[in-house]
């Protein structure tokens, strides 16, 4: 073995445990007892830190909350922007291309930008404290890095499938819910990815518009923070958190580069 070869593998190895070892910390701590119980001595190995986040009613509604908002926001950012995305990748028009770059200008302004407004507007509406204000408030900044991905993706789909559709009888919708959908299901999953891990991470408008009610993982986590904090439990929740996550990154794992591909 070459000395570059061998400088590779510790290199590697190195990275490998500087980004595993704050996640292995985490889920040790996760079974252990942080403070007394009369069941769990300090210190001990213990499954009670679970046991008590499924007893705790505002836990379990925090993971509820995340559910039903994030998948809510999803479904509506994908329903937007498939047909945005065809748009842009079938239909070339003056200004295109700016206006591409500014939906991508526009999804790293910071969340906290908005948070105000969207404070403000979704009071009016009566959309606080509800999973469904989250999702709406999440989908501006998913829309679009969710064309961008999709928009990649129909590019490569060749022009001969939509006129032959349409020689068949196909209107515009149902020739993408009957061909382009399986054909750039990759593409969906990694827009649904990179959708899922933004509403189920962040935390501005989650803290912002879920004042009493309707409060998600990330401000669940947060509130447990106090004068004697429970470590364990804190650690048993982000480790639970981090499974939806996971599950998600297994499945898109194949896809993921090919939906950065910006074509300009």
């Amino acid at each position: 073995m070459t000395l570059k070869r061998i400088l590779g593998t510790f290199g590697f190895l190195a990275l490998t445990v500087f980004i595993l070892l704050p996640l292995v910390q985490v889920i040790v701590l996760s079974f252990l007892s942080t403070l007394h119980h009369d069941t769990a001595p300090k210190g001990s190995l213990t499954l009670l830190n679970y046991a008590n986040i499924f007893r705790t009613d505002r836990l379990v509604a925090s993971f509820l909350n995340s559910t039903i908002y994030v998948s809510l926001n999803v479904a509506l950012t994908l329903i937007v922007a498939l047909p945005a995305a065809y748009a842009f990748a079938r239909f070339p028009f003056r200004s295109a291309r700016a206006t591409f770059f500014a939906l991508l200008a526009f999804r790293v302004t910071p969340p906290v930008v908005l948070s105000l407004p969207a404070f403000l507007l979704f009071a009016q509406i009566e959309l606080l404290n509800t999973p469904v204000g989250v999702a709406l408030a999440h989908c501006v900044f998913n829309v679009p890095i969710a064309i961008w991905i999709l928009e990649s993706f129909i590019r490569g789909v060749p022009k001969e499938l939509d006129e032959t559709a349409f020689l068949d009888g196909y209107s515009t919708p149902g020739f993408i819910i009957k061909h382009l959908i399986p054909v750039i299901a990759p593409g969906i999953g990694a827009a649904a990815f990179f959708c899922f891990m933004f509403s189920w991470v962040e935390v501005v408008f989650a803290r912002t518009l879920t004042i009493t009610d309707g409060k998600p993982i990330t401000t669940a986590i947060s509130s447990l923070f106090g004068f004697q904090t429970d470590i364990g439990l804190v650690m048993a929740m982000t480790t639970l958190s981090l499974v939806p996550g996971l599950v998600m990154i297994w499945f898109v794992r194949n896809h993921l580069s090919r939906g950065f591909t910006v074509r300009v």
